[in-house]
């Protein structure tokens, strides 16, 4: 058996105070955050508006880790350049607002930066069947899009498992929603490998000490003999 591949972290920004969002990407930046998650919302898709092009621009400014933008936008074909010009490195659509997903994933690659695709809670794994062999990574929410702070659905535990045994061993399978030590051992567990942790981050009274906690938390999901994570 291979080994798998390190366990990423991927601080949310949009529970970051944004007053200070310079001094907060610095201080997960030494931390040893791998990625940075932008959630972006129009108000139509997810029911809250976040920050547009304009603020990635910012971001993109002040960091050299992968900027991760996940579009809970209605329209991502539209904007996903825009935020690609911005300074994303990665572009991940939602499966449930195209009809066309063959198409978005041609067009998002065709930018240059690496693609993905995510489910909502209540979407079974096969709704990506057509495009899984095609994508850099698929991020399967396990709260609903929207808001920081829900309860990690355990429903959803089963899909994560059903993905990452189709995904190949160059391809991320990401995981966002109610993240914390002790959901991260279940979803490691069950084979994610990149964890959106965003309240569980930035709401927390030592923001390093809590990455470093998933860290140990994950090693202890992944617990299998000749698997430890690159820390």
């Amino acid at each position: 058996m291979s080994p798998r591949k390190p366990i990423r972290i991927a601080p949310s920004l949009l529970s970051a105070d944004f007053a200070r969002l310079g001094e907060q990407i610095r201080m997960v930046e030494e931390a040893r955050a791998d990625l940075l998650h932008l959630d972006i919302m129009d108000g139509h898709f997810a029911p809250n508006l976040s920050f547009g092009v304009p603020v990635v621009k910012s971001i993109a400014r002040c960091t050299k880790l992968l900027l991760d933008a996940h579009l809970m936008i209605t329209d991502p074909g539209r904007y996903a350049p825009k935020f690609a010009e911005a300074g994303a490195g990665g572009i991940t659509f939602h499966i449930e607002t195209t009809e066309q997903p063959r198409e978005l994933v041609r067009q998002i690659r065709d930018l240059g930066v690496q693609v993905g695709v995510a489910l909502n809670p209540d979407t079974p794994a096969d709704a990506i069947d057509d495009i899984i062999a095609d994508v850099d990574l698929v991020l399967v929410m396990t709260v609903w899009p929207g808001f920081g702070g829900q309860r990690f659905m355990d429903e959803c535990v089963k899909k994560i498992e059903t993905i990452s045994g189709r995904l190949s061993k160059t391809q991320w399978l990401e995981v966002d929603g109610g993240i914390n030590p002790e959901t991260t051992r279940r979803v490691v567990s069950a084979g994610a490998d990149t964890l959106v942790a965003g309240s569980a981050v930035f709401h927390a009274e030592d923001p390093p000490s809590m990455i470093a906690a998933l860290r140990r938390a994950a090693a202890e999901g992944i617990g299998r003999p000749g698997m430890e994570p690159k820390l």
